[in-house]
């Protein structure tokens, strides 16, 4: 039965069910789940300073989970209540299939429980809502951000915090299984209720609660069922960060008796792998001072543990690793002079061409794994002041020395305002961009730390020209991280370009050396002409998380550490 600080609320309304979630453990993973499933994600919250809107008593405050589904905000999943609390940190882990391709759009609403009413829709009930994407809290690892009423008013000091860990099934957990001996009694008329609670202390000293168990009525030497959790979660991949767990006598209103503590590792747990068990003295400090001959308030043991380690592509991005996004695009003649409404380069003011269509679509997912939010933007094929020669990698922006655009919209103006300036006209090479982004991804590659990964999107309105000197180029680049995209814009026959994507066969430089990995995703835009943008993002991106995590595993290089930045310790106080 899941742990509540008093009434439960009601169950979610089935609709959404793309998105699961459950109390401290992981979902099981079966293998008939549908391949475009890249991870799970679990998402741990906390809020402070809520408002009260007891008369009486304080709050009792419930999260709801929403996610946007076809532009409307569906109901995913939703909290326990925990009881008269304005700084609560619930022990529900929201659990939500992650799409690197898609922008997953989260509402989280906090209300004031009810009892068996339940949470109610009315003004009065509602403490305030955050909106995020998937994206920015996995890229983050922690967002805080302040709670909105209605009509986007502050809900006083009230803030919310997100938390994201990656779940892949069994794969990064560690199975615990705990039970109890002797443990104090803190009931008049009955037995204690426990639970136990497990907090990992963070650089700062801050805690951060991993898990809590259920709660086992009236018993002193209970037994709690076996759960799962992260390692990233519980230790920060750091065997010999401190852990304290706490025993609690559960209190229907929220006033739970302390019980005992102890403090270990996950370097000391691991002893009880196989056959072995650990075990602690559950101390309470108060009485370890007050009486003479006091022992401990009973015992923990750790009857199992069992740890599986595997990395996955959001091990590498919430270990730090950034996504640094490259655009280049197609200045050649082919394409139509810019000031002609049948150039693929026309503005029209009502309606983005092909090539702006291809470049938000595409980059309007990857700024999201990207801290500076700046992109490089290039262009190829056009003659270029001052001296209008031609140039097959020039910024955009016309600065040399930095070639990098303030976000989408960024890169969006300066592909604007360039036009005018240059002239179109070729040949189609692209074999100079990609070997310009790959030098600076060899310079990453030296570091020997997963810490940056280039995407290079390259949209052009034809077969490429030099074509062996783009195979030699690839072939160098599938060596380094990196992965390239081709977008082909137009009507053009695109049919030689396919040799590029490496889906029919091994792509070979002209000598004959084969590519280490395939890096190439190549579509014709025409393909995706009356699909809605995010189609397109979904079809060329969906094959770079497997190529981040196959340059990585052949480097042997492992996920670089989370840097937390941890909330206060005061949220995982029990009220």
């Amino acid at each position: 039965m899941p742990f509540a600080h008093g009434a439960a609320c009601p169950p979610p309304r089935p609709a959404a069910r793309r998105a699961m979630a459950t109390m401290g453990e992981a979902p099981e993973l079966s293998p008939q789940a549908p391949l475009a499933v890249l991870s799970k994600v679990e998402l741990r919250v906390s809020c402070r300073h809520l408002l009260d809107r007891d008369t009486l008593n304080k709050s009792d405050p419930c999260v709801l989970l929403l996610m946007q589904s076809q532009g409307q905000w569906m109901e995913v999943d939703r909290s326990e209540v925990i009881k008269s609390n304005l700084n609560p940190v619930f022990a529900k882990i929201f659990t939500v299939d992650y799409y690197f391709e898609e922008v997953q759009k989260l509402r989280f609403e906090v209300y004031d429980s009810h009892g068996h009413a339940g949470v109610g829709t009315h003004d009065d009930d509602f403490l305030g809502g955050m909106e995020c994407t998937v994206g920015q809290i996995v890229a983050q690892k922690r967002v805080t951000k302040p709670l909105f009423l209605k009509y986007g008013k502050f809900a006083g000091k009230s803030t919310i915090t997100v938390i994201s860990e990656e779940i892949s099934g069994n794969n990064g957990y560690v199975e615990l299984a705990f039970r109890a001996k002797k443990l104090d009694d803190k009931d008049l008329f009955s037995k204690s209720d426990p639970f136990l609670e497990i907090y990992r202390i963070d650089d700062d000293r801050s805690e951060q609660l991993v898990y809590r168990t259920e709660v086992v009525k009236n018993n002193l030497s209970p037994i709690w069922e076996p759960f799962k959790v992260s390692l990233n979660s519980l230790c920060s991949c750091e065997e010999k960060r401190k852990l304290r767990c706490v025993v609690w006598d559960y209190d229907s209103r929220g006033k739970h008796d302390f019980i005992g503590e102890f403090f270990t590792t996950f370097e000391e747990m691991q002893r009880a792998m196989g056959e072995n068990k650990v075990q602690w003295d559950c101390m309470n400090p108060k009485y370890k001072i007050k009486k003479r001959n006091y022992k401990n308030s009973g015992v923990v043991v750790l009857l199992d543990l069992k740890i599986h380690r595997v990395y996955s592509f959001l091990d590498y991005i919430m270990g730090g690793c950034q996504i640094h996004f490259t655009v280049a695009i197609d200045f050649t003649a082919s394409n139509g002079d810019p000031r002609n409404s049948c150039s693929l380069h026309y503005i029209n003011p009502y309606q983005p061409n092909e090539y702006l269509k291809a470049l938000v679509a595409v980059g309007e997912i990857c700024q999201d794994y990207d801290s500076d939010k700046k992109f490089s933007a290039l262009g190829f094929g056009a003659r270029i002041p001052p001296k209008y020669e031609v140039s097959h990698d020039f910024a955009i922006n016309f600065n040399p020395d930095n070639d990098e655009c303030e976000g989408i919209q960024g890169v969006v103006e300066s592909y604007q305002s360039c036009l005018p300036k240059i002239q179109l006209y070729g040949p189609t090479n692209v074999a100079p961009i990609i070997s310009k982004v790959a030098r600076v991804a060899a310079d990453e590659e030296r570091t020997k730390e997963a810490s940056q990964y280039f995407i290079l999107l390259i949209l052009t309105d034809g077969v490429v020209t030099d074509m062996a000197d783009t195979r030699e180029a690839i072939v160098r680049a599938s060596y380094l991280p990196m992965s390239i995209i081709i977008v082909g814009v137009g009507n053009a026959d695109f049919t030689d370009m396919q040799i590029l994507d490496g889906d029919d066969g091994v792509l070979r430089s002209p000598r004959g050396e084969p590519v280490l990995r395939d890096i190439v995703q190549f579509v014709p835009f025409r393909e995706f002409k009356n699909a809605s943008p995010t189609a397109l993002a979904k079809c060329v991106l969906a094959e770079v998380p497997k190529q981040v995590v196959e340059y990585y595993s052949y480097k042997a290089f492992p996920p670089r550490c989370p840097q937390r930045d941890t909330p206060d310790s005061n949220l995982s106080s029990p009220q």
